[in-house]
């Protein structure tokens, strides 16, 4: 469904942001300035003792300094709900007493239709569950019961229920509700033999109702009894309402666990997430007894960001775990992940809850292993290495790997790591760094001096944790804010997008947007962090940069700010271009390599030029200009002539 324009923006001028907010958050009442719409409070989002999440209501937006979370009302109610968007927006338009707009006649009369077979879904889960009961499911009751350790109860929770022998009597039950034939077929409950009789397609199967993320129900699972069955397991077809590579068994009770905090548990079969959630890992979902598709990866990743996947410690499951990191790896992006607990044994959690119980279960997961840990055992487990071109093809495997991931972030930390495990493995020598010291009887001739003076020590290219001269762009930016506070508001969106890197740096930044509407910021900037101000001011590169020689010339600052946040931004994307074109080198690096890295050192110095990059942008007649040199150096102008 899409919304109308200005709805958004209707429902965003009813509520604000600080009345959403307030309702999870306690404000800090020193530092917010309610009058101005400005308000701060302890982050909801992560664990702290200072207000550093800030809440402005004449923007709309909010923005946490420790965890950078920020967003909208929307967003602040999809991510402390665990909700979707639209779920967000209904939520919102209900407390602001705005009806959701009307959709359009055909998307209307779709969802009629889905509301009619939901109905109907209904109608067969609460049939199926009666029969349960009777004594046409005596023989479910038992195998719940003692191989399933199920109690009646928790029947109930999960409504399952039993498909009698007989496969009319669902036909039968959903005719004597006014259920069209039609509608029924539509459901996927009941099937349609050649002769065109109906069926039901579950007969003599306990049944797993499978529900969508807001708990209505959109098909079914069935488990059969006979140890001859051609399938064990068998879910409905694909309908109106079910799509199998895009649902989740138990989606939306997980979704709500992982909003609380419990972690999500990714596992292979419905009983497996019922005797995980029975057992209070409530959080559990499972890809209904398919391969994890690409969609389902994402839905896994919307309810939580580090999910755990629990397979079974046999063959299959860790094929199927090598198969969902194929297909994870081109995915990833920063926090972002996976991780697999492999249970002994080849047991699935189910077996492993009712041998060992909840807390070896909760042992194997807290010992999961990242993905890339898994991803190494595949290609190193039960092979030798003991010649230089299978250490080559080994190295041509994992290269191969690290090119399908696209974040450059992620792809240079998962090389640290291939790098870390294959020096272990293969057992190079390490490499030991000199220990400066003084000199003695036997030490090499040329060996240095002693440790290096205090002066050295503390200096800024000694301490400092990244490149000296991005750390002193941001210096000089930060410095041009605080002393030209009224640049802030339109650098405001650049200064918040800065990726600082500098010590006290963050603290500053914060402090500047803080700040930002008060009439002498930096003289409120002195009073919370003057040693950060100091060290800031003090700095000689900042102190005789021209926005600070020069208080009295906004004009000159704000020119000088853009430059320098351009030229910050073109070191910092010509350092990343280096960096992913080094680590795409395998060997000798090839003419896409060499061009990318002679376009890396040219942004690089044109970032670092001052004036113009060419004498043809001036737009000058250079011909004419030579034309003229020339004639002044035929004449001599440089002789004083006699008159």
């Amino acid at each position: 469904m899409s919304l109308p324009p200005g709805f958004l923006d209707e429902l965003r001028t009813r509520l604000t942001l600080s009345s959403v907010v307030g309702k999870k958050v306690i404000w800090d009442m020193r530092k917010s300035n309610m009058a101005k719409g400005d308000f701060w409070a302890p982050c909801p989002f992560h664990q702290e003792r200072t207000a550093s999440f800030h809440v402005d209501d004449r923007k709309g937006f909010y923005y946490c300094f420790g965890c950078h979370a920020k967003g909208d009302a929307v967003t602040f109610v999809k991510e402390t709900e665990n909700l979707g968007f639209m779920e967000a927006v209904e939520t919102l338009a209900r407390e602001a007493g705005m009806p959701m707009p009307a959709r359009d006649p055909q998307a209307a009369e779709r969802a009629d239709r889905r509301t009619l077979l939901q109905q109907v879904m209904e109608e067969a889960v609460r049939f199926y569950r009666l029969q349960l009961k009777t004594a046409a499911g005596s023989e479910a009751r038992t195998y719940l019961t003692q191989k399933r350790r199920l109690a009646e109860a928790a029947w109930d929770r999960w409504d399952i229920g039993w498909a009698p022998e007989n496969a009319q009597a669902v036909v039968d039950a959903l005719a004597a509700k006014g259920v069209s034939p039609d509608l029924m077929v539509a459901s996927g409950v009941v099937a349609k033999a050649d002769s065109g009789r109906l069926y039901d397609r579950f007969h003599a199967r306990i049944i797993f109702p499978i529900r969508d993320p807001r708990g209505r129900p959109i098909s079914l699972g069935g488990r059969s009894l006979d140890p001859n069955a051609r399938a064990k397991y068998l879910n409905g077809p694909e309908t109106e309402l079910f799509d199998k590579g895009r649902s989740l068994f138990n989606h939306a009770p997980a979704r709500e666990a992982a909003g609380k905090g419990k972690p999500l548990i990714v596992a292979e079969g419905y009983m497996d997430v019922i005797a995980l959630a029975e057992a209070g890992f409530t959080a559990a979902v499972a890809p209904l007894g398919t391969a994890i598709t690409e969609d389902q990866l994402r839905m896994i990743w919307r309810i939580a960001d580090e999910p755990i996947v629990a397979l079974d410690g046999d063959t299959a499951g860790l094929k199927a775990a090598q198969r969902l990191i194929d297909l994870a790896l081109p995915l990833l992006e920063a926090g972002k992940a996976l991780r697999f607990a492999i249970l002994p044994g080849g047991m699935d959690p189910d077996e492993l809850l009712k041998a060992q119980g909840a807390p070896a279960m909760q042992a194997i997961l807290d010992a999961a292993k990242p993905m890339v840990s898994l991803l190494w055992q595949r290609e190193t487990e039960e092979r030798s290495f003991d010649s230089p071109e299978r250490r080559a093809s080994l190295d041509k495997t994992l290269r191969g790997h690290l090119a399908r991931i696209a974040d450059p972030s992620i792809r240079s930390h998962y090389a640290d790591e291939m790098k870390r495990l294959r020096l272990e493995l293969f057992g190079t020598a390490q490499y030991r760094p000199f220990q400066p010291g003084p000199y003695r009887p036997g030490q090499h001739r040329n060996a240095p001096p002693g440790g290096a003076l205090a002066s050295t020590r503390s200096s800024l290219l000694a301490q400092a944790s990244g490149p000296v001269d991005e750390i002193l762009r941001e210096a000089v930016i930060l410095a041009t804010l605080i002393v030209h506070p009224a640049l802030i508001a339109r650098f405001e969106t650049a200064l918040d997008r800065l990726d600082l890197t500098g010590d006290d740096h963050e603290t500053l930044r914060r402090l500047i947007l803080g700040h930002a509407n008060d009439p002498e910021p930096e003289a409120r900037i002195r009073e919370t962090a003057p040693a950060a101000l100091d060290a800031l001011l003090l700095r000689p590169h900042v102190a005789i940069a021209p926005p600070i020689r020069n208080r009295a010339d906004d004009g000159l600052a704000a020119l000088c700010l853009a430059e320098e946040l351009a030229k910050l931004e073109a070191r910092r994307a010509a350092r990343r271009e280096i960096d992913d074109a080094m680590e795409d080198m395998g060997g000798l690096p090839d003419e896409g390599l060499t061009w990318r890295l002679s376009q890396a050192a040219d942004a690089r110095h044109r970032s670092e030029k001052t004036g113009p990059a060419d004498s043809a942008d001036l737009g000058e007649d250079r011909a004419a200009l030579s034309r003229q040199l020339q004639r002044l150096i035929d004449d001599q102008v440089w002789l004083k002539k006699n008159r």
